[in-house]
C-alpha cells in the first residue's frame, strides 16, 4: 500500500518493554481499559510486516506510526486520533478483522503515544546498513540474488551474508526506500520471503568477493566470474532459473508470485538473476538427481500407496508409489520432476506418522518399476500408479498458483467440504478413521451461492495433524440425494494455532 511507504516504521525489541498492554479477549471488557490512540494487535502471522497493518486498519483512521514486536506476533498501531483506535477495538471485539490473511485481536494499550528510537520522528533518519531476515529459505541466498533484488532500489555498495544478512546502500534515503518498497516481498515464488529493519552497525566490512560478501566499490578485490547463466528475473520470478524453462509441464516449480501492491518496481526494473542449480535449507543442501523419492520408517501396517499419496502430494505431482519388498516399510515415490522431490525431502524428512520416524531421500532410481508387486498387510497392493488421478495439485499453472508450500504443523486447512457438514461430523469421521480429533474448529465465512465450504482445524500436536491428513486426505464425502460424492482436501495452515 502507498500509506505503507510513507509510514514511519522501526523494528526495536528492546523499546517494547516500555509499554504495558492488558490483554482482554472480550470485546466488551476491552472498553473498560482507558482509551488511548495506541492499539495493541496481537494474532499476528510471523510474515507480517508494517505495511499489512496500515492496509488492513487505515480503514478506521489516519495511522501515524507502527512499532512491530519481533518473534512475538505482535504490534503496537498509533492512530492520530483517538476515534480511530476506538473504532479499530469495537470492530475487533464485535467481528473477525484480518491481517494478512489470519484474524487478529486488539487492545488499548495503556500508552498514549509509541516511543519512537532516536531521532525516527525525522524523515531523514534511519542507517544506510539494512539487516535482512530471510524467511523459508528454499533456494540459495547469494549476493548476486540480494544484489538483482535491492540495487534497481538504491545503489548497493556492499553485501555480507552470515546468519543474518546485512546490506549496505549508497545513503540513507536508498536504505529508506528499499525497506519500503521490498519488505515482505518473496524473492522468488512462495518463499524466501525479505523482512527488513535497519542494522545497528553503520558500515560493512568486505575482505573479498565471492557469494557471501561483496563490495561494488571495489572490484579489484578477488572475485569469481560473475554473470554465467543469467537467464531469469529475481522477485517477479517463480525460482531460480536452472530450475527449469519449461513451465508446468515435465517440470513443476514452485508457486506463482502472489500479487503484492508493496512491491512497485516494473519488471524492467530488475535485472536478470543468476541460476542456481540447488536448493538449500538447513536440513538439506543436495539437489536431487532423481524425481524418485526412498522413503523408510514406514508403519508396516498404517501406511499404504494411497496414504503417502496423501501426504506427498502436498509437494509436488505423484506418478508412481511402491513398496519394496526386500526391505520392509520402505517405498519408492516417483515425483513429477526432481523438484518436486527436493520438497517433499525438505519439509517431510525425519516427521514422526504413526509413532515412526520417516527418513526420506533421493532414490538411485530413476523410475519407478511395477515388478514384484504384492499385498500390503492391509490388504491393498504395493504398487499404485498416480499419473491421472484427479487428487494431483500440480498439472497446470492455475491449480498449482492455488497451492501453500508449508511445513507440517498442528493446524490442517480444510476444503471441498459440502455446506451441510458440521464439526460434530467432521469429528465423527475421525472417530470412525481412528485418527485423532481436532480440539479447535472455525469455518470460514462463504459466499451463499456456494457450494462448498472450508476452514481449520487445530490438532493438540503436528504429529497427529500429520496423521490426520495421511488418513483424510481426498476422503469421499458423501450426501443424502447426492450423486457425487465430495473429495475432503487437506493441507498444512499458515496459521500456528485459532
Amino acid at each position: 500500500a502507498s500509506d505503507g511507504k510513507s509510514l514511519k516504521t522501526s523494528l526495536h525489541p528492546f523499546t517494547v518493554f516500555c509499554h504495558v498492554c492488558v490483554f482482554q479477549d472480550n470485546g466488551e471488557e476491552a472498553h473498560r481499559i482507558a482509551q488511548s490512540p495506541v492499539v495493541h494487535v496481537r494474532g499476528l502471522c510471523e510474515a507480517v510486516v508494517e505495511a499489512d497493518l496500515v492496509e488492513a486498519l487505515e480503514k478506521f483512521g489516519p495511522i501515524c506510526y507502527v512499532m512491530m514486536m519481533p518473534f512475538k506476533r505482535q504490534a503496537l498501531v498509533e492512530f492520530e486520533m483517538v476515534e480511530g483506535a476506538d473504532k479499530c477495538v469495537s470492530c475487533g471485539g464485535s467481528e473477525a478483522v484480518y491481517i494478512a490473511g489470519q484474524q487478529a485481536f486488539f487492545n488499548y494499550s495503556t500508552s498514549k503515544r509509541i516511543t519512537r528510537p532516536t531521532n525516527s520522528d525525522n524523515p531523514n533518519s534511519g542507517n544506510k546498513v539494512l539487516l535482512l531476515s530471510i524467511q523459508n529459505p528454499l533456494y540459495p541466498i547469494t549476493t548476486d540474488v540480494l544484489y538483482t533484488v535491492c540495487n534497481p532500489v538504491g545503489s548497493v555498495m556492499r553485501i555480507v551474508i552470515f546468519k543474518r544478512n546485512g546490506i549496505q546502500a549508497m545513503s540513507v534515503e536508498c536504505a529508506q526506500k528499499a525497506k519500503a518498497a521490498l519488505n515482505g516481498a518473496d524473492i522468488y515464488a512462495g518463499c524466501c520471503t525479505l523482512k527488513i529493519e535497519y542494522a545497528r552497525p553503520t558500515r560493512l566490512n568486505v575482505i573479498r568477493n565471492d557469494n557471501e560478501s561483496w563490495d561494488y566499490t571495489k572490484p579489484y578485490l578477488v572475485r569469481r566470474e560473475r554473470g554465467k547463466g543469467r537467464q531469469r528475473q529475481a522477485i517477479l520470478g517463480e525460482h531460480p532459473s536452472s530450475y527449469g524453462d519449461n513451465g508446468y509441464g515435465s517440470h513443476c516449480p514452485l508457486l506463482p508470485l502472489p500479487g503484492n501492491s508493496r512491491y512497485k518496481l516494473s519488471s524492467h526494473d530488475v535485472p536478470e538473476v543468476v541460476s542456481y542449480p540447488l536448493p538449500q535449507s538447513s536440513a538439506y543442501n543436495n539437489h536431487a538427481s532423481s524425481s524418485v523419492a526412498m522413503v523408510s520408517g514406514l508403519h508396516p501396517t498404517k501406511m499404504n500407496c494411497t496414504r503417502i499419496f496423501n501426504l506427498f502430494c502436498l509437494y509436488g505431482n505423484i506418478e508412481k508409489v511402491k513398496f519394496m519388498k526386500s526391505v520392509p516399510g520402505t517405498a519408492l515415490v516417483e515425483m513429477g520432476d526432481e523438484y518436486a522431490v527436493d520438497r517433499a525431502i525438505t519439509h517431510l524428512n525425519s516427521i514422526k506418522v504413526f509413532g515412526k520416524r520417516l527418513n526420506v531421500c533421493v532414490s538411485k532410481q530413476h523410475a519407478v518399476i511395477p515388478s514384484q508387486v504384492f499385498e500390503l498387510e492391509d490388504g491393498s497392493s504395493s504398487y499404485k500408479d498416480f499419473a491421472m488421478t484427479r487428487n494431483n495439485r500440480f498439472t497446470s499453472q492455475g491449480q498449482a498458483s492455488k497451492n501453500i508450500i508449508q511445513p507440517p504443523s498442528c493446524v490442517l486447512h480444510y476444503y471441498n467440504v459440502p455446506p451441510c457438514i458440521s464439526e460434530d461430523q467432521l469429528l465423527r469421521l475421525c472417530s470412525e478413521h481412528d485418527v485423532p480429533g481436532f480440539t479447535k474448529f472455525k469455518m470460514f465465512d462463504a459466499k451463499p451461492s456456494s457450494k462448498t465450504i472450508s476452514g481449520l482445524l487445530e490438532f493438540d500436536s503436528k504429529t497427529h495433524a500429520v496423521e490426520v491428513l495421511t488418513v483424510l486426505n481426498h476422503y469421499q464425502i458423501r450426501i443424502p440425494n447426492g450423486s457425487n460424492p465430495y473429495t475432503l482436501k487437506l493441507c498444512f495452515s499458515t496459521s500456528s494455532h485459532l
